[in-house]
Order: structure tokens, then C-alpha cells, then sequence
């Protein structure tokens, strides 16, 4: 490479004195000085930064055409920024060209939610670049909050507060900590994001942190109308301290109010389920992927039970809304999700257990029947817990839908798997049924831990049928990304397959008209 040397260089949350040592140097040393401004606003950058600019350097100032989402730009709000920052670029080019050091002023730290990114990412092919990282803002507010932010295993969020305030609850309910930047006249949203995900008490308002005049308060306080674009919510996890007064203290602190978290780490349930002894289990199919197949009965359910426990992209597909708990958890451990629905409906809570398609194929409602039969052996309050199974749309009809009516016969829903069954019993049962000419849905075709296991399948009903049964691929159904084809036992390409796909093997009598569409008659012969 050559030309000049491309800093970006952090400088820290605004006071001077929070600026790295390296930092300094490289400032001093710079021929051109960049910085950043807002529309008709001196660059806060700069005045950080001001002491340590050399004389004679030449600076660059990069104003904002705008500095909200409003713009006549035909591009909209982005165009209108990617347009300035090839300006900007083609700005501090010329400098580089000529052999001169750019150094890019960036509050905080230039890689967290900074404009130096747009820059980098356009000169840093082209011209050796250093990236200085800073203080970040959330780390001053943090330290003017004064609290632990998050202890042992919780979850920080960094979430801007431009989300949509349901994504933005739904997102704050799935973590133990947060911090959200980007206020300013999002807040009201963002206020009622914290509200709904039950974190507005618990949750800290800092303006211009480390700057003269920093303010901290709790965010239900704050008048949303004088709320600045410098500010940000620090949401501390509820474990403040290991000890469970010091933690009801430090809630009590940081909210102003005297009641504390649940000491045991678990959110209260709702104060009228007190007078229930028990709670209902809903084990709920949200169908295979867009909400408008989620059935009316699913939603009502999930608008009004206490707790929703399930896998975390599942989890993710169910709205936050106040007085909702959430507990998501990876794949795998369906026994333990479905032991934990029962203890909370034990406590006297109405929990929501989700699954995709419908629960009751291949889903949570087996795995919870299952966790109850192990409970009961343990204790047999267990059997005292109602449940209440509510069906979904099934990926496989969903699929079937897709491209006509491939499952319009008689047909079987298999899942290729083979964690809790042998091969031998799923391959005498795929042979079963393409022997005796019945449809075949595959779940779980294809995975990174079983790459193999859907050539075997293929292998096996190539002997046993031929290699000319249509077969329909479909991927993602009901998704942005959905696509399908068709093709063959003998053709289909396994490389391709996924677990996002699912796999139909037809009939003998399924038939492929001339414009694309599969299906497979009613009746046989």
C-alpha cells in the first residue's frame, strides 16, 4: 500500500481527560485532523479533542447533510448518509494520496456505533489503516451509575433505541442487562420498551456521561420532551450483589422505591395468581414461520399467560408485553424446558411452553409429557398440573401447500434424526412406507453433526423403489428466504439440503404438472 497512514481514533465519552495516551500522540503527530459535525452543531469530537490538535494541522471538518431519518434524498435517510461518506471519503483521499497521516476523531470508541466505520470501510483496502480503540459511552455511564452492569454468567444487550418498541421490549426481556444508546426522541418508545419488558424500574438514565453537567436519574422520572441525542438507559442485571440483601439494596437504590427483586433470582409471578394453588401448562404450536399462521387460539394464549418457555428462536417469535416473563435456552434440552414450565405452573403461574409448527409433531407437547412422567416419580403433585396442548400449522403441510398438494394422500411425517431412535429402526420404517406407496415427509433431513444420514435414506429407498419418485425440497417455508424445487430420489443433490429444508418424497402416483405444481391423488391405482 501506499500513501499516507488512516487512523481511527477514539477519544473516549467526552471528558479530555479520558483520552488513552496513545491517542494523544497520534493527534499530535497528525497532519490532518477529521472530525465529524452535526447539521448546524460545532463538533463535539473536536472540542474533546481541541488541546491536543496540533497548530498547523490541517482539519478536515465532515458535516451531516442530516441528522435524522427525514431527507427529500431520492435514496432515502441511508442513501442520503452513503452519498456523504464517499464525500467524506473522497475528502480525506486527497490527503492520503499525497502522503499525509488522516487521523478520524471518534467519540467513544471508533468501531461502537460510529461514522469513522463508514469511512474505514471504503479507505482501508486502499491505504494502511490503524484503529486506536476509546472509551465507550456506555462504559462512562456505566462507571456514573456506580453499580455492577452484569455478574457471573448474565447477558449484556446493546440494543439503539431506534428499534420498534415491540422488537425492543421483546429484545430487553431476553436479556439480564442492557444499555441502550441512540435516545434523544426515541425515548418515549424506549420508555415504554422497558416498561413492557418489566424493566423500567430497575433501568438508569444518563445524559452527556463524563461531561460537565451529567446527569443520572431513574428513567421512569425523565421528561421525555428535553431527552438529548447524547444520552443513554443503563438497565443493571437484578443479581446486583451475591448477597441477598445487598441485593434488595441495590435495587432499592438505584429505583428510589423500597421493593425488591424476587431473592431467589426468579421473577414474582403476577400478585393474583397468589390466590391460586396452581397454574396451566399451554404447550403452543406457533406454526412453521410468519405470524399470520399463528392460529387465534395461540394468540390469545400468549396474550394472557405469565411466563412463555421454549427455545430461543421460538422464544423470539412471541411479542414482549408487560407482566410477561420469558425463559428461553438452547436447543436440546427439551426435558428441562418442559420440567420448568411445570415447576412455574406448580408456583401457581399460566405458562406458555412454544414450539414450531405444531407442538405436537416432533415438538414440545411429547417432550413435556415426558418431563411430567419423569416429575411424578419424584413427586406426585406433578399430576395436579393441567395442560393444555394447542396445535399449530405443521412445517410438512406447510411445505406441501408450497407447491400444490404433494401430501394429498396417504402420508407419513418422519423425523430423520436418529438421536432417539437406531438407524436400523428408521431405515425398516422409511422402507415401510415407500414399499406400501405412501408419501414421505423428512424433518431434520440434514445436519452438521449427521451429514450423512439423508444419502443413507436415499441410498436405502433408491434399492427399494427406483430412482424416479418425485421429490420436493422446500427451505425456509413461510420465510422471507422461502424457495423450493423439485426433482428426484435418484437426482436430488444432498449437498444442498440443510436444516432449514424439508424434504417430501412422493407417491408412485405423484404427478408434476406442466407448471411446476406437484400433488398427489386421492386415490390409489
Amino acid at each position: 500500500m501506499s500513501g499516507g497512514r488512516f487512523y481511527g481514533v477514539g477519544i473516549g465519552p467526552g471528558d479530555p481527560e479520558l483520552i488513552t495516551l496513545k491517542a494523544a500522540r497520534l493527534i499530535r503527530d497528525a497532519d490532518v485532523i477529521a472530525y465529524h459535525a452535526g447539521t448546524g452543531k460545532q463538533s463535539l469530537a473536536r472540542s474533546i479533542a481541541a488541546d491536543l490538535i496540533p497548530e498547523g494541522a490541517i482539519e478536515e471538518e465532515l458535516r451531516y447533510p442530516v441528522t435524522t431519518g427525514f431527507t427529500d434524498h431520492p435514496r432515502g435517510y441511508y442513501g442520503a448518509l452513503a452519498d456523504f461518506y464517499d464525500e467524506c471519503c473522497d475528502r480525506l483521499e486527497t490527503h492520503l494520496a499525497a502522503g499525509r497521516s488522516v487521523v478520524v476523531l471518534a467519540i467513544g470508541d471508533p468501531l461502537f456505533f460510529g461514522s469513522f466505520m463508514y469511512v474505514h470501510d471504503r479507505l482501508s483496502p486502499r491505504y494502511a489503516t490503524e484503529v486506536v480503540p476509546g472509551i465507550t459511552s456506555l462504559s462512562a455511564a456505566t462507571a456514573a451509575v456506580a453499580t455492577g452492569l452484569c455478574r457471573h454468567e448474565d447477558t449484556l444487550t446493546v440494543l439503539p433505541g431506534t428499534l420498534p418498541v415491540p422488537e425492543l421490549a421483546r429484545r430487553l426481556a431476553d436479556t439480564d442487562a442492557a444499555i441502550i444508546m441512540k435516545l434523544g426522541r426515541t425515548f418515549a418508545g424506549v420508555r415504554e420498551a422497558l416498561r413492557q419488558a418489566g424493566m423500567l424500574e430497575r433501568a438508569v438514565y444518563v445524559e452527556r456521561a463524563s461531561y460537565p453537567g451529567e446527569l443520572v436519574m431513574p428513567a421512569a422520572e425523565v421528561d421525555e420532551g428535553r431527552v438529548p441525542y447524547m444520552s443513554l438507559v443503563v438497565v443493571p442485571g437484578e443479581g446486583l450483589r451475591d448477597d441477598a440483601a445487598g441485593r434488595a439494596a441495590d435495587f432499592a437504590r438505584l429505583t428510589g422505591g423500597t421493593e425488591s427483586p424476587d431473592l431467589e433470582g426468579r421473577p414474582r409471578a403476577a400478585s393474583h395468581l397468589d390466590q391460586r394453588e396452581v397454574g396451566t401448562v399451554h404447550v403452543v404450536g406457533l406454526g412453521p414461520g410468519p405470524n399470520h399462521w399463528l392460529t387465534p387460539q395461540a394468540s390469545e394464549v400468549l396474550a394472557r399467560v405469565d411466563h412463555v418457555v421454549g427455545y430461543a428462536p421460538y422464544i423470539a417469535r412471541v411479542p414482549q408485553r408487560e407482566g410477561l416473563t420469558r425463559h428461553a435456552s438452547g436447543n436440546s434440552v427439551e426435558l428441562d424446558r418442559g420440567r420448568l414450565a411445570l415447576d412455574l405452573a406448580r408456583e401457581g403461574a399460566d405458562v406458555a411452553l412454544v414450539s414450531g409448527g405444531d407442538a405436537g409433531v416432533f415438538g414440545m407437547a411429547t417432550a413435556l409429557f415426558e418431563s411430567r412422567e419423569a416429575a411424578l416419580s419424584d413427586d406426585p403433585g406433578y399430576a395436579d398440573v393441567p395442560v393444555e396442548v394447542v396445535p399449530g400449522v405443521t412445517a410438512a403441510h406447510a411445505a406441501s401447500a408450497l407447491v400444490g398438494a404433494v401430501l394429498g394422500g396417504d402420508h407419513a411425517l418422519v423425523n430423520l434424526s436418529d438421536n432417539l431412535k437406531p438407524w436400523e429402526v428408521l431405515a425398516a420404517r422409511l422402507t415401510a412406507l415407500a414399499t406400501n406407496d405412501i408419501s414421505v415427509a423428512l424433518y431434520n433431513p440434514r445436519s452438521r453433526s449427521r451429514p450423512d444420514t439423508l444419502g443413507a435414506a436415499l441410498d436405502l429407498l433408491v434399492d427399494a423403489v427406483g430412482p424416479d419418485r418425485v421429490v420436493v425440497v422446500a427451505r425456509h417455508v413461510g420465510r422471507d428466504e422461502e424457495s423450493s424445487w423439485v426433482t428426484t430420489l435418484g437426482e436430488l443433490d444432498v449437498e444442498a439440503v440443510d436444516m432449514g429444508c424439508l424434504v417430501v418424497i412422493g407417491a408412485s402416483t405423484t404427478r408434476v404438472t406442466d407448471d411446476g405444481r406437484v400433488w398427489t391423488p386421492r386415490s390409489v391405482g
